[in-house]
């Protein structure tokens, strides 16, 4: 008997705090490199198995030199260098879990997304830019790894992003309950699924989650806000949030996405008239409003049943509990509170994801991401016979 196809999934997030690796196994699904049908979107899912995940946090040496190839004044060198060494970090990661898995699915970092021009920047051309040289990884584990993701969906005229509902709605879709699954990373995503009805699902990036509460606990020489302590200690700056929430993304339509090169202190207007725990209490409620802000606008005229919550900021409960009271009477839940690894989200969706372009089927909600048609993102590298 033919075993389950096994798909190790690689993610670095906008967090810029490590690498979740996530093997995958997928009961009933043609076997790898062999023929056969992708599943019909909206019938009942097909089963994705998690069968094991592991962290593995950056060194703060690392950190600091993919943070630094995300800035606008970033070096050719240093980018070019931080790309060989997140790729040997990425193949260390997938080292550990390679010998099950028949193919690796590595996102990378990214370290720039400009999904619209924007020539006031210097932005004249829609791009993204994610590092973590897939090569390093097939050298390393001898298995073929599908990475880069996001370039093709932008050359059929999307955003390239976001790519992860696709595999949110092969993997939470459920008949009958209209939900939408959250993350709270560096950018705050969502994605909405009206049941099994492929043709409903609204997805987009809201805006900031943690990307403004961590540098704001960089002024504290904390990589984060651990126990929300922060954004709980502070005075809260209503005339700045208000301003702040008429930023231009925010009030546009989906679909959208954005990164950390808009959503940064610099990019915030009179925060640095705030003392820095009034810097962290300000930011922390805005992320909150801006994400509040976008199911007013966007999500709860659909008609919205529960947000199921993933990411680091799942684990601030200053932010959750501001998040709680401005969505009630919506019941807010936590990945861990539905008995599922919210950890494990994004690697396991990028798995899914490789999956279907190493067989060759189409991976992309074009409505999600604005393109012209579905695409098969990702690139293959493979081994040496």
């Amino acid at each position: 008997m033919t075993r389950a196809p096994r798909v190790l999934g690689l993610m670095t997030g906008t967090s810029v705090d490590g690498i979740d690796a996530v093997l995958i196994e997928l009961p009933g699904w043609p076997a790898c490199g062999t023929p056969g049908r992708p599943p019909q979107l909206s019938g009942p899912a097909p089963r994705v198995t998690v069968l094991e995940h592991r962290h593995t946090p950056f060194t703060d040496d690392l950190r600091d030199a993919l943070l630094a190839a995300g800035r606008d004044d970033a070096r050719t060198s240093d980018l070019t260098q931080a790309n060989f060494w997140i790729g040997e970090v990425l193949a260390a990661a997938a080292a550990e879990l390679s010998d099950g898995a028949d193919v690796i699915a590595s996102h990378g970092q990214t370290v720039h997304h400009i999904p619209a021009p924007d020539p006031a920047r210097g932005w004249h051309t829609r791009s993204t830019l994610q590092i973590g040289e897939a090569s390093m990884i097939v050298e390393r584990t001898g298995r073929p790894v599908i990475s880069d993701f996001r370039p093709p969906d932008m050359a059929a005229g999307g955003q390239g992003a976001p790519l992860v509902p696709f595999a949110d709605h092969l993997m939470y879709a459920e008949h009958g309950v209209r939900r939408a699954v959250h993350n709270l990373g560096g950018i705050s995503n969502l994605t909405y699924l009206p049941g099994l009805d492929v043709a409903g699902v609204l997805a987009f990036d809201t805006g900031p989650a943690n990307a403004l509460i961590d540098e704001a606990a960089g002024l504290f020489r904390r990589r984060f806000d651990d126990g929300g302590q922060l954004g709980a200690s502070g005075y809260v700056a209503d005339p700045l949030i208000r301003t702040w929430l008429d930023d231009p993304y925010l009030l546009a339509a989906p679909p959208k996405s954005t990164g950390r090169e808009r959503w940064n202190l610099q990019q915030l207007p009179g925060v640095f008239e705030l003392d820095a725990r009034d810097i962290a209490a300000t930011v922390t409620a805005f992320s909150v409003r801006s994400v509040a802000q976008a199911y007013e606008q966007f999500v709860l005229p659909l008609g919205l049943d529960e947000i199921v919550v993933a990411g680091g900021g799942a684990l601030n409960p200053t932010f959750m509990a501001q998040f709680r009271q401005a969505l009630a009477p919506v019941p807010v839940v936590t990945f861990e509170e539905r008995g599922w690894n919210s950890a494990a989200r994004e690697a396991a969706a990028f798995a899914v994801l490789g999956y279907y372009a190493y067989q060759g089927w189409p991976n992309t909600l074009p409505a999600t991401t604005g393109a012209r048609h579905a695409v098969i993102a990702g690139k293959l590298s493979r081994p040496a016979p």
